[in-house]
């Protein structure tokens, strides 16, 4: 079966698209990567997305003008994965943009994801899966993370005796740890990119600190890390998840008023990799991991991942998830490509160990038709093998 998968994380950067071929081998599920492609959003589009993000006010128009601008350019995204999957394909993933995920008192209400589906259908002729997330939060769960579902079937946790972890930094980094004999634990440690790219657009107007080089000018603000530090997500316990309704522009001009003195740009942005290091490394400590296996858009950040592996030193080893033949800035749209696989035949994607649900969910909806309700479902595959 192939499948495209599309994926626009949190950063609103632009759309990961991939293709792959799935085939299932008794327990074993076997995925060989058929290429990817990025696509960036213009500018304009980025900014129409920004100004409709939390905090700010929108109208319910600039949603619906939003939602089917979004899935013109998800459409387009999906023929490109079309061309990749050698002009055919059975299913394309589409999980949108998301735009707000409702949380109150730790638990998540719902989850909003703009990007038309029916446009994307429309374009490509194949049934597409969107809406990926209400069906977890519907059973209770936080809708989030969805990806440890791959990584669970990726890393194997019957392959090796000490926990090991999968870790994403998007916009927000999340974390996914496996081991024998235990249920998969996965959630969401806190701001990747988010914080950072915020500070790059307020200090540097550009939309990123490239490869990390103001960071790696600047020192860490002692005052500052602290006050981050204070933020009370980090100590609540797993499950969790969050957003850019936390971890916004407006939250780090408020931590830098409240400081009460002037932080140059450079320390500001050295600060704020300090931050997604240090909690990501206090996480992977916690969980006693001994092998880091990370992806996402912030593994280019060479001043982040040095600061990461200078902390995980004689505890855990970091690579990327190019060493087991998966494209590291791919790999969030290959698991929405497995999630496609899954609920194409009926089986759960969402990890109730990880979301909090009271039930394994078979996630998303179809547009504009899935696969028959009687149609035989394999075996739920126990390992993920990539094919070179």
């Amino acid at each position: 079966m192939r499948i495209v998968g599309l994926m626009s994380g949190t950063s609103y950067d632009g759309v990961d698209v991939v293709a792959a071929e799935f085939t299932a081998d008794g327990d074993t599920l076997r995925l060989r990567p058929l290429g990817h492609r990025e696509l960036a959003y213009p500018d304009d589009l980025r900014a129409e997305i920004g100004a409709l993000l939390p905090p700010a006010a929108t109208t319910i128009e600039a949603v619906c003008r939003l939602d089917n601008r979004l899935g013109e350019v998800f459409a387009e995204a999906a023929a490109a994965g079309v061309e990749l999957a050698g002009g055919t394909a059975d299913a394309v993933v589409s999980p949108g943009q998301t735009v707000f995920h409702w949380v109150e008192d730790g638990r998540v209400r719902g989850t909003l994801q703009l990007g038309a589906p029916a446009r994307v259908a429309a374009r490509v002729g194949v049934p597409v899966l969107h809406d990926l997330r209400s069906a977890d939060v519907a059973a209770g769960g936080q809708g989030a993370p969805l990806v440890p579902a791959f990584d669970a079937l990726l890393l194997d946790p019957a392959a090796g005796a000490a926990p090991r972890a999968a870790l994403n930094l998007g916009g927000i980094a999340n974390l996914t740890v496996v081991a024998p004999g235990t249920p998969v634990l996965g959630y969401d440690v806190g701001p990747a990119n988010a914080l950072l790219d915020a500070a790059a657009r307020r200090f540097l107007d550009r939309p990123c600190d490239v490869d990390g080089a103001r960071a790696a000018a600047g020192r860490v603000h002692e005052a500052l890390l602290a006050r981050l530090l204070a933020e009370p997500y980090y100590a609540a316990p797993p499950p969790k998840s969050t957003g850019k309704e936390l971890f916004h522009g407006g939250y780090l001009d408020a931590a830098l008023t409240a400081l009460g003195e002037p932080v140059a740009a450079d320390d500001v942005l050295a600060t704020l990799t300090e931050l997604t290091a240090r909690t990501v490394a206090d996480a992977c400590d916690r969980h006693r991991v001994t092998e880091v296996v990370a992806a996402g858009g912030g593994v280019r950040n060479p001043t982040l991942r040095a600061r990461l592996a200078a902390l995980g030193a004689g505890r855990w080893r970091l690579r990327t998830t190019d060493e087991l033949g998966v494209p590291a800035q791919a790999k969030e749209a290959y698991a929405f490509a497995l999630l496609g696989w899954l609920s194409w035949h009926g089986l759960p994607g969402a990890v109730p160990s990880v979301t909090g649900a009271s039930r394994a969910a078979v996630l998303g909806s179809w547009t504009p038709a899935g696969p028959s309700a009687t149609a035989p479902r394999p075996p739920a595959p126990r390992r993920l093998v990539v094919d070179a």
